[in-house]
């Protein structure tokens, strides 16, 4: 089975012309990216994924797509990535709150 999302990483290697992102570097990398770069992209990635799914189902009302299939999945993928997302910033949140309440 395929990973629509390119969420498993190097599982999908190599399926659908997919390549799984290269493993991460240490500090002294210099193309390495950093974590703030890696959270915007999968938050543009989202976000695509949300405005592809509003497109069709506008595609869908209007007469122009007749594909109710794709329309539906392609608004349970861009559900799944944002609550993927979520999850994500919810976890962050809670490392931060754990981190504030450390006594130094």
């Amino acid at each position: 089975m395929t990973d629509p999302l390119g969420l498993i990483g190097p599982a999908a290697s190599g399926v659908g012309g997919v390549t799984p992102p290269s493993p991460p570097r240490g500090p002294g990398g210099d193309d390495a990216p950093g974590f703030k770069d890696l959270l915007m992209q999968n938050i543009d990635q989202v976000n695509q994924l949300q405005q592809d799914a509003q497109r069709a189902i506008e595609d869908l009302h209007t007469g122009r797509r007749d594909d109710v299939d794709g329309v539906l999945i392609a608004k349970q993928k861009a559900d799944l990535a944002f609550q993927m997302l979520m999850q994500v910033r919810n976890k962050l949140v809670d490392a931060y709150e754990e981190i504030r309440q450390m006594r130094v």
